[in-house]
């Protein structure tokens, strides 16, 4: 294996199926050991592979980061780059938490950027984040939607 293999990570930790298939998220991204701390670090993920391409187990689940660039051969017409103006958003991750006022204290001790403080949408408990690269993260814990309860739209209340 790679010189790049976090200690103690191994094949079977890389994403990887035997069968099937599995959904994974690319994140290109300016500063790999910076995104790779915050992965590491605020979601508690655990780093599998340092870099070419960075990849961070998160939960069930895995990112994976790489700088921007040109095109390839297989993505001939294509450039990679972060997030070029943060109030506009075509995706984001999603991340659900058992404890949304737990992770939302955990995450500002750590340092994690919120536009708000948890906001109860009936359905769920939500939030957002950003990444150090601007993606927008939302949180969110169900609480209603438990219950057959669902999300107020727009600013409803």
């Amino acid at each position: 294996m790679s010189d790049f293999i976090s200690a103690g990570a191994s094949a079977g930790d890389l994403p990887a199926p035997a069968e099937g298939l599995l959904l994974t998220h690319f994140l290109t991204v300016g500063d790999v050991p910076r995104s790779r701390a915050f992965y590491a670090d605020v979601l508690g993920g655990r780093v599998v592979l340092d870099e070419n391409p960075c990849i961070v187990k998160v939960a069930n689940s895995w990112i994976i980061m790489n700088p921007g660039g040109g095109p390839t051969d297989d993505k001939p017409d294509v450039v990679l780059r972060t997030p070029e103006d943060p109030h506009t958003v075509s995706s984001f991750l999603n991340v659900r938490v058992a404890n949304m006022h737990g992770f939302y204290a955990a995450g500002r001790a750590k340092g994690a950027e919120f536009l708000t403080p948890p906001i109860d949408r009936r359905a769920e408990l939500r939030c957002y984040m950003r990444d150090p690269d601007g993606y927008l993260i939302e949180v969110g814990q169900a609480t209603g939607l438990l219950k057959g309860i669902l999300a107020r739209t727009g600013t409803e209340t």
